[in-house]
Parts: structure tokens; sequence; C-alpha cells
């Protein structure tokens, strides 16, 4: 089966894992800075952070927009097309808070149903 035959998995490849729907969780909101973002993710390296911005670039997701300045001004922004995941990312929070309230311990495992 390839990749593309079925969109979910398509989706999660170019948003899923650990730190991606993080990054884009907080540029949902607004354009960022690269340290505002890693400020916002703690745990996240500075090579990992980097990786996956220039992944969502690369996947149409995500700008860079980068300021002719002295040091260097660079701030990331959702595209349009990264834009059209908002419903998504809305729906992704909403579960989430949904499920902490429901466990209620944090760390996303639960200990009774």
């Amino acid at each position: 089966m390839d990749l593309f035959d079925c969109p979910v998995t398509l989706t999660t490849e170019i948003i899923g894992g650990k730190w991606k729907p993080s990054i884009l969780f907080f540029l949902e909101r607004k354009t960022r800075r690269f340290s505002e973002i890693q400020r916002l993710i703690p745990g996240m390296t500075r090579k990992m952070l980097t990786q996956h911005l220039r992944e969502l670039e690369r996947d149409g997701i995500v700008h860079r927009k980068v300021y002719a300045q002295v040091p260097p001004k660079v701030e990331y922004s959702l595209t349009k097309h990264g834009e059209s995941l908002k419903p998504i990312l809305k729906l992704m929070s909403a579960w989430g808070n949904k499920h902490r309230a429901r466990y209620g311990n944090g760390n996303g495992t639960h200990t009774k149903e």
C-alpha cells in the first residue's frame, strides 16, 4: 500500500510526531520567532525545532520570513495551506482537554475508566 492510499497516514506523516503538533498549535494562534517557539516547547532541542520547521516549510505548511537586518530576524507562520489545519488543531486541542479532565493526571495515561 502506498503512503498516499490512506489519507490519515499521509496527514500523520506530514503533521504527526512528538513535536510537530505542538509547533503547529503555537503557530495556529500567531506568527512567532524561532526563539519564542523554542521557549514554548520545553524539552525540544534547537536541532529538532530546526528540522521540523524545515520539514513543515518543505511541505507547504509553514512560511519562513527572513528580515534583512542585523542580527537576522526570522518569523514563522502558517501558510494558507497550513491554515486549513486549524479545524484539525482545534479538535485535537479540545480532545486533549477532555482527556485531561477525564483522567486528571496530566501525563496522558489513565488509571481508571
